[in-house]
């Protein structure tokens, strides 16, 4: 199988896993990863149910949004996915999904402090609120740039999550993580509130993470 041919089956996994697991519902969210050793990125067609749509279907781009492969329209948030690749070379895979506790944050307009160890473990710390704009603008797509940073997940302002990371699995981790610290969150609330993790801390598990854990993960040991 060439590289195109794996990534857009990886593509279709995480689209009925993120249904499995509540992440989304019916065919909102979406999904994209680079095509290693191109300039070519694979993205979800729009309005397209996840357990419907085949390989064929994924649509390709080049790096000016330039459709490749494909009959149908790709996402509706294609704009916010070029410009993350575009302001974070390092990132190989975006997930976008409507999650109900990182929603109910979102919706809030409350960001997700640095409060447990797995979460700032990948995102590299809090998970910050994105400015609102509507919903495949480039004003949108900017905002989530701008709040993303540095860090591997971000939430959008009564919208939803974007969870990034090295891998297709990395980023569905990434919004899974979200999701639970959220749900951690809103609940730590009703019994006296969430305590956060010191910068040193976070910055010591982060750094554990991407040079050590991360690896482990994909069975690379070192």
């Amino acid at each position: 199988m060439n590289q195109t041919k794996r990534i857009k089956a990886e593509i279709l996994a995480v689209g009925c896993a993120m249904l499995d697991k509540g992440l989304v519902a019916g065919t909102w969210g979406n999904i994209s990863s680079r095509i290693p050793g191109t300039e070519l990125i694979a993205v979800t067609p729009s309005g397209k149910g996840y357990r419907e749509i085949t390989t064929a279907d994924v649509v390709v781009v080049d790096a000016a949004g330039i459709i490749i492969e494909g009959i149908f329209k790709p996402s509706s948030e294609l704009p916010l996915h070029m410009a993350i690749y575009r302001a974070r070379p390092d990132i190989q895979a975006i997930i976008h999904t409507h999650s109900v506790f990182a929603s109910a944050c979102a919706v809030a307009h409350k960001g997700i402090p640095p409060i447990i160890e797995d979460l700032v473990q990948l995102s590299g710390g809090s998970v910050d609120v994105a400015a609102y704009a509507l919903p495949g603008t480039d004003a949108l797509a900017q905002n989530v740039v701008a709040a993303l940073g540095k860090k591997n997940a971000v939430l959008m302002a009564n919208h939803g999550v974007v969870g990034c990371g090295q891998s297709l699995a990395e980023g569905m981790l990434a919004c899974e993580l979200v999701e639970k610290a959220a749900q951690i969150f809103i609940y730590a609330n009703q019994i006296g509130g969430a305590q956060a993790l010191s910068d040193e801390d976070i910055e010591v598990m982060h750094k554990f993470y991407v040079e050590y854990y991360s690896k482990r993960q994909q069975g690379r040991e070192v």
